[in-house]
């Protein structure tokens, strides 16, 4: 699949133009505090047939969140097994538990839902799911710019429309920690109407909801932070994404796959979302040192006991490691550990030390897919005449806005990496562009 050929066999200065234009109407703030990218004079092209499952996959994604919600909710209430909730609110503060489990907040989940997904030579996996993601104000600005250069982007202008919509009535409210997405947020909530402020630094008169652009491990560091929580714990202010911890848990894929589960997954999502669900999650299990009996294995290993993973070979270990939720490390990769990438020594000390933080804080186990290697142009340095081709692995970050009664897909942020990269995210060396369907 080639997407660097230009548009209808374009003259190459056609598009060195056109890369040129994009670059330059960055807006005067820029988007990323100090981030840089490369810049293509297209966007990504997705595979024939693929908006339309991008766009399926963001209802069914909506119903695994309200399900997770639900089960959780069951848990504490007798109704489903009590290791669930447990397990989901290991190393949290009470206080934060006690507030997110508020009847104000019972059936209240993310507005906005936006899964890394893996272009795959099969199609695609989703990798995880963010429930307060980065990139919206750079996936509307991408839009905004191609879209003027006369390409039929995906969510057209969605993602300005969605976010005005989520956040109507509120202010935004950033950590330090998030700080390098405050030039796009700024970006996002001129165009929105609303304000941006620093975590701390917002005032008593803050609007009637806040958006929450800041992760719950990072609390105490953010002055005020709980009385916002409180507030919103106490009906007294809208938040979003709420401030429930248990949704930012990535072990939900494992819980998925959890066979004494089945029946709830399949009552709440329905059997074919079910199904559809299976084919895109990939097999996750919990890193539960706890032993098995004698006569049971680990269902898709094949291994009685953990030590038999760190005797895999290399062609085996398509496997990756990760914290599970509520750490600085549990964002941007910094804890993905990925099997193949590591001798085996360093992948059994991985497995250990994810074995033993099982107590403090749950690590996963999940299978690796591969991502497909496309073909991409970027544009040279200022003043270079032509265009660069670069071989690269794609993730897609679908950005989906649900409403009361709808979920819409607001746009795609393609990430094209280099090919001999693993772990799929932003760097300088990444093409960022919006995407277009395939013909």
């Amino acid at each position: 699949m080639n997407h660097g050929a230009g548009t209808g066999g374009e003259a190459e200065a056609v598009r060195v133009a056109r890369a040129r234009r994009v670059r330059g109407a960055m807006p005067p703030g820029g988007l990323f505090a100090g981030k840089e990218w490369r810049v293509a004079a297209e966007p990504f092209q997705l595979p024939s047939g693929m908006v339309g499952e991008l766009d399926k996959l963001g209802f069914r994604l909506r119903k695994f969140v309200e399900a997770c919600n639900l089960l959780y909710r069951l848990s504490v209430n007798g109704k489903r097994p009590a290791w669930i909730a447990e397990l989901l609110d290991r190393g949290k503060p009470p206080e934060l538990v006690e507030l997110a489990r508020s009847k104000s907040l019972t059936d209240q989940v993310p507005r906005v839902i936006r899964p890394d997904v893996i272009l795959t030579n099969e199609g695609f996996t989703v990798a995880e799911l963010d429930n307060v993601p980065g990139g919206i104000g750079l996936t509307a600005w991408l839009n905004e710019v191609y879209a003027a250069e006369g390409f039929d982007v995906v969510g057209g202008r969605g993602m300005v429309e969605g976010f005005r919509t989520l956040v109507s009535g509120s202010d935004i409210v950033i950590s330090e920690e998030a700080s390098d997405y405050r030039p796009e947020m700024e970006w996002m909530a001129a165009k929105a109407g609303v304000r941006v402020f620093g975590a701390g630094s917002h005032p008593a008169g803050l609007a009637g909801g806040v958006y929450r652009f800041f992760e719950l491990f990072d609390l105490p560091n953010i002055p005020g932070s709980m009385d916002l929580l409180r507030d919103a714990a106490g009906g007294r202010l809208r938040m979003t994404p709420p401030p429930k911890p248990w949704l930012e848990e990535k072990l939900w894929f494992a819980l998925f796959w959890l066979r004494p589960l089945a029946d709830f997954w399949r009552r709440e999502l329905g059997d074919r979302h079910f199904a559809e669900l299976q084919t895109v999650i990939p097999q996750t299990w919990l890193m539960d040192p706890e032993p098995l009996p004698v006569t049971a294995v680990l269902p898709g290993l094949g291994i009685q006991n953990w030590g038999e993973l760190k005797t895999f070979s290399q062609k085996e270990r398509e496997l990756v490691l990760k914290i599970s939720g509520f750490s600085e490390l549990a964002w941007g990769s910094r804890s993905v550990r990925v099997g193949q990438d590591l001798p085996q020594e360093d992948w059994g000390r991985a497995i250990d030390g994810a074995l033993d933080d099982w107590p403090r804080r749950p690590w996963i186990l999940q299978k690796f897919h591969q991502a497909r290697v496309v073909e991409m142009e970027y544009a040279g340095p200022d003043g270079a005449e032509e265009m660069i081709p670069m071989k690269g692995r794609v993730r897609l970050c679908p950005y989906y806005f649900c409403g009361p009664r709808e979920t819409k897909l607001g746009g795609v942020l393609a990430t094209i990496c280099p090919a001999d990269k693993k772990l799929l995210h932003g760097m300088r060396d990444a093409i960022l562009a919006p995407v277009m369907g395939g013909v």
